[in-house]
């Protein structure tokens, strides 16, 4: 984002992200990738020490006060390290939210507090073997026994799952209906009853610790609730801002360092006695990926201030959907465009274009498909459409036989 648009506030925010991200060292993202590291959590530890992690929440429980104009900022700085570190940086944000925005004053001290000074770390079990998007299709059950939740289910796909010490778990605690009054949040503690299985060979975001969870009748502090029993549908509502916006942002700095790549690299190759950049079919590319960049980001900055904004609201959930599309499908666009300009040698390791497209694709998948975004946005918009009388001008009206009503046949 252009700097002219940026308060002298942001600037050093983004700096600050961009400095971390220089420090990180190459052979953390190498050992992620080969997964002989499955989970960094000095890296969790080195983010909460440069006062990074949880931006948006209140300085009293360790975060900067800061707005979601800010969050992104540093979420794209973070996304040049790939899909992995970006997602691991979320993840305080993405819990953080659920307890910033439903839990108590208590529970903001035992877990939200800690989290953000890195001395808890947290995954979201949400996703379950029986299906991804199907929220209310929860087999994972939770059964009030006097002052404890006993828990019973498995997750999959839970990125952060081998290291975390807290998971907030969506479970259905009212077996008799499938509504949205069948589910609850809980914060459930590493501990007996609680394993987590590395079954997984993933195409890519590898080292990010992603698992399986099983819990066998794990007993749960009824203070562990997340908003109201048979809530949990309130709490995912909330908590989809966060993780689809992070998945945007991130995106935005994972397409960014590989066009930047590319385009030095169409500098200096040289092919038929002269670089490569003065092909139309390499320089298009270029403008291509950079006009999809900057748009994509141009919505997310958007979408971010609209949230800072409107809260939660329809229109609120079609922009943040409208966001995670955009900048994940432009994110996997840019990086295949920048393995085309390359040739051959994107396709090895001796530059991480490679990786970088392996991470994209998953980007496309995690926090509700790209095809759930569309259903988002299509329901909001016609339900906004519809609903609400325009003040705009009837365009409709502008056709020379706009008045032949016979020839408007609907049924």
């Amino acid at each position: 984002m252009s700097d002219t648009l940026l308060s002298p506030e942001q600037i050093s925010l983004r700096d600050e992200a961009r400095a971390f991200t220089r420090n990180v060292p190459r052979t953390l993202l190498l050992d992620m990738d080969a997964e002989t590291l499955r989970y960094p959590r000095a890296y969790i530890e080195q983010l909460a020490g440069s006062h990074l992690l949880g931006l948006r929440f209140p300085v009293e429980w360790g975060g900067r006060g800061l707005d979601w104009s800010y969050e992104v900022l540093a979420l794209e700085e973070i996304g040049v390290l790939g899909s992995s570190l970006a997602c691991l940086y979320s993840l305080p944000s993405i819990v953080g939210e659920a307890l910033a925005v439903f839990g108590t004053s208590d529970q903001k001290l035992r877990y939200l507090a800690p989290i953000l000074s890195g001395r808890l770390t947290v995954a979201e079990a949400l996703t379950e073997p029986r299906g991804g998007s199907d929220f209310f299709g929860a087999a994972t059950t939770v059964v009030r026994q006097g002052d404890d939740f006993i828990l019973n289910g498995q997750k999959r796909f839970i990125v952060g799952a081998e290291g975390a010490d807290v998971f907030l778990v969506y479970a259905r605690s009212n077996l008799n209906t499938t509504s949205h009054k069948s589910i609850s949040t809980l914060l459930v503690e590493r501990g007996p009853g609680v394993e987590v299985q590395h079954v997984y060979g993933l195409m890519g975001t590898r080292g990010g610790g992603t698992g399986r969870v099983y819990f066998r009748d794990v007993r749960v502090p009824a203070e562990n609730l997340i908003g109201e029993e048979h809530g949990g549908y309130d709490v995912f509502n909330q908590m989809m801002i966060p993780e689809r916006m992070t998945s945007a942002a991130g995106a935005l700095g994972l397409a960014r360092a590989a066009l930047e790549i590319c385009t030095r690299y169409s500098n200096q190759r040289k092919a038929f006695g002269q670089k490569i950049r003065e092909f139309e079919g390499v320089s298009f590319k270029i403008a291509e990926s950079l006009t999809r960049l900057d748009a994509a980001r141009a919505l997310v900055q958007q979408t971010a201030q609209i949230i800072d904004t409107a809260g939660n609201s329809p229109f609120v959930r079609r922009m943040v959907s409208e966001s995670k599309k955009f900048a994940t499908e432009t994110a996997w666009d840019v990086v295949n465009d920048a393995m085309q300009v390359m040739g051959g040698i994107g396709y090895t390791n001796v530059y991480p274009i490679e990786r970088l497209l392996r991470d994209a694709r998953l980007m496309t998948i995690w926090t509700g498909t790209n095809e759930i975004m569309n259903l988002v946005i299509q329901h909001e918009y016609y339900r906004e459409l519809l609903s609400q009388p325009s003040s705009a001008r009837d365009v409709e009206s502008d056709a020379s036989s706009a008045e032949a009503l016979d020839e408007k046949i609907y049924e």
